[in-house]
């Protein structure tokens, strides 16, 4: 008993050594594990995009005051880079705000898409709500339900020829999931809509359907009988399971 009793001791003493020894390199890698960016790599994302600010978006600017907007080849120029300055800011919003929420960041899309769609002459109503004890998505989740919403205004913009859109946000807490939906009374769209083709893989549909299954959610695009197209995604809570919702 004496010899297995200080057999353990020396197995408990080893076995303690070679936590203590791991224990460095485990707090090494433990920042990387850390979905924050560090300071250095935000710094560098505000570097970046105070340049494409300063740099492009100026130009395009200048650009744009060059155009007469009553000549129709001019128009069509006009909202080309218009649709391209537009983008240009998102982007350059989404660089400075890695740690932003879901509220804060449709917040911003808001505020750059608003004089757009005046422009246009389509009006937009706006329903983002937050629910009592539930988390808002933040980070990667956040990001990727604000790309689809900026996907789907785009498509608004470029190819629905609507006059009026609908963005809503809410926390559907019979499902634990939240609820997005962008819709329009525009043209509608075909069974195989050229439009949403048009951009490379990785954008338009396929890239909205991407972003919702990455997030263990569900997109359904939706045809309403009185016209126009629906964008529905459904994306389950922080804390639920990751896997993809059915679609309603």
């Amino acid at each position: 008993m004496q010899w297995l009793a200080g057999t353990l001791i020396v197995t408990q003493t080893l076995l303690g050594l070679l936590v203590l020894m791991q224990l460095p390199r485990a707090l090494q890698w433990r920042p990387r594990r850390n979905p924050r960016p560090s300071a250095e790599l935000q710094a560098e994302r505000q570097r970046i995009a105070r340049e494409l600010h300063d740099n492009v978006g100026s130009q395009l600017v200048s650009t744009m005051g060059l155009l007469d907007p009553q000549l129709p080849a001019h128009s069509q120029a006009l909202r080309a880079l218009e649709q391209c300055l537009l983008d240009l800011r998102l982007v350059v919003d989404s660089m400075d705000s890695a740690a932003d929420s879901l509220t804060l960041r449709l917040a911003r899309l808001r505020h750059r898409i608003q004089p757009v769609l005046d422009r246009r002459g389509i009006q937009m109503a706006w329903n983002v709500q937050t629910a009592d004890g539930v988390e808002t998505p933040c980070a990667e989740r956040a990001q990727h339900m604000v790309s689809i919403v900026q996907e789907a205004l785009s498509n608004v913009l470029q190819h629905a020829q609507a006059t009026q859109v609908r963005v809503s946000v809410e926390h559907d807490a019979g499902q634990d999931a939240w609820c997005l939906e962008v819709c329009d009374n525009g043209r509608g769209l075909p069974e195989e809509s050229s439009a949403l083709r048009a951009r490379p893989s990785g954008f338009g549909m396929e890239g909205m359907h991407r972003r919702a299954r990455q997030m263990g959610g569900a997109l359904e695009l939706i045809r309403p009988v009185d016209g126009g197209t629906c964008i529905r995604v459904l994306v389950p809570d922080q804390g639920a399971p990751g896997q993809a919702l059915p679609v309603l």
